[in-house]
């Protein structure tokens, strides 16, 4: 008798999956390849082109109705296949071929999600690498405030806008890499997630501090995941597979980042390199504040004693970099081998320094100053910063009435200080910057000596401040001042991202 039970309970499971496996598939209709994942959510992709032109979940249509839709780039021209795949026939993959570029769309069953990665031997024509969802605002309304351009007017370019008194921008929907896991927009009864996770960003450029458009609330909702561009870049290019990385649908509440990507090991996908032919890094650092964030390897913060596992890596020579918040402290080289774990402890090589006064911190950041808590989301002309001077400040006040840039239109930042009798002489000032625009250094004068004018730094050959963000090269400015006198007053007449002086 309870045999008879459990055969009828088995029996009535298998019915119930062979019904509800039913549904995932996909078909064909001209150059449309529909795709139900039986989650409830339903897409198709343009055999012709590569887009995808339909997005429906639960019955709400989320895909933009008008010419342009949701793409690699703003759409390659590729050509697509279709195959069903995997384990167990659990998947379906889209292959898009567009010369040196693949794009993969992924579906699997019972999971309302889009899983995407880019292949490519050479970088787009474009210049840039990202996925755009270009979804219908009226379903998806809500995104970052910050990026919502909607109805403004433009004041820089092509992408800074005025809006209802506020400076609004995509580029202030930006997230650091390194904190950049799932980022998304949401309506009644719906959200729509980017998510990045695991290894999604290692074949991206910039580092862990770089950031780039999320999102930018217009006529459509549009949802990016970048993977290069030229704004603010400090690297090369990386070819090659970029993600995994996938477009999740819920009913509004954020998923889990922490989506198991293993499943690609399966399905053929170009310059794939499965975990079992990778390796990690694990091992503690030391020397580097407390208060400040250490960061080793690929995006791999540490623990509060010090200790990291690297995510797994493709086997290769590395340079493990410490950080103190976005400054290095500490490289070393590390080889990755399939399947090995390295151990590599990491200590900080900073210089600990005497100084008479100190503004801010050597950390690779302007946090602190003025208006380094608004510059990330909104523009430097926002009725909401305080003013950029002309300034000038007493050593002693508080770093926070310091400006974290100054512009050569606006004026000098004039800083005034007196020294004892004991400590004049010759002295030496350091100025430590972190971006710059259109060649923008620090010169200094200090009553009626003028130092040097340095050569124009190696940044990169892009706004930075101006869209919301000052990670570039760090650069550290070293002026020898002669001897003067016991009050001093100095100026800088240049346009810089201050990071920290001594």
């Amino acid at each position: 008798m309870r045999l008879q039970h459990s055969f009828l309970l088995s029996l009535q499971s298998l019915l119930l999956a062979k019904v509800a496996y039913a549904a995932f598939g996909f078909t064909t209709s001209g150059n449309s390849i529909n795709v139900d994942t039986n989650a409830g959510l339903l897409f198709t992709v343009d055999k012709s082109s590569g887009d995808i032109t339909s997005m429906k979940f639960n019955g709400i249509e989320v895909q933009d109705p008008g010419s342009k839709k949701s793409h690699i780039n703003s759409g390659v021209g590729a050509k697509c296949s279709a195959t069903r795949t995997g384990n167990s026939n659990n998947y379906i993959k889209i292959t898009c071929e567009a010369g040196t570029l693949t794009q993969y769309y992924v579906a699997r069953y019972n999971d309302p999600s889009i899983h995407m990665a880019t292949h490519i031997t050479a970088e787009p024509s474009v210049g840039e690498l990202r996925f755009i969802a270009r979804l219908k605002r009226s379903a998806v309304p809500n995104g970052f405030v910050a990026s919502d351009v909607n109805g403004g007017s433009v004041i820089e370019g092509a992408d800074v806008f005025n809006l209802k008194s506020q400076t609004r921008s995509k580029f202030y929907s930006s997230r650091q890499f390194i904190d950049d896991q799932i980022h998304g927009v949401t309506g009644s009864g719906v959200g729509v997630w980017m998510i990045i996770p695991g290894t999604g960003y290692e074949s991206a450029s910039g580092g862990p501090f770089f950031r780039d458009i999320n999102n930018q609330g217009s006529a459509q909702q549009e949802l990016y995941y970048y993977m290069n561009s030229g704004h603010a870049q400090t690297e090369q290019f990386r070819m090659g597979l970029h993600g995994p990385y996938a477009l999740s649908f819920t009913t509004g509440a954020q998923p889990s980042a922490s989506i198991n990507t293993l499943f690609w090991e399966g399905l053929s996908v170009k310059g794939l390199v499965p975990q079992s032919g990778r390796g990690r890094v694990i091992g503690r650092s030391s020397g580097v504040p407390s208060s400040f964030a250490g960061l080793q390897v690929v995006g791999t913060r540490t623990d509060s004693s010090g200790r990291f596992t690297s995510p797994f890596m493709k086997p290769g020579t590395y340079t493990m970099t410490l950080y103190k918040a976005e400054l290095p402290v500490a490289t070393q080289s590390v080889t990755v081998t399939a399947g090995g774990t390295l151990t590599s402890n990491i200590a900080s090589a900073e210089v600990s320094r005497s100084a008479i006064w100190q503004l801010g911190e050597f950390d690779g950041t302007p946090r602190g100053f003025l208006n380094a808590d608004k510059i990330e989301t909104m523009h430097p002309s926002d009725a909401r910063m305080k003013s950029w001077g002309p300034a000038t400040f007493t050593v002693g006040d508080s770093v926070a009435n310091l400006p974290m840039a100054v512009f050569k239109d606006i004026g000098p930042l004039t800083i005034k200080f007196n020294l004892n009798s004991n400590r004049l002489g010759a002295r030496t000032l350091e100025i430590a910057t972190t971006n710059a625009f259109a060649g923008g250094r620090p010169q200094v004068k200090v009553n009626n000596f003028t130092g040097p004018a340095p050569a124009a730094p190696g940044q990169p050959n892009s706004r930075g401040v101006t869209r919301g963000t000052w990670r570039g090269n760090n650069i550290r400015y070293t002026v020898n001042i002669r001897e003067h006198s016991h009050s001093a007053e100095m100026r800088f007449e240049a346009a810089l991202i201050l990071n920290g002086m001594e």
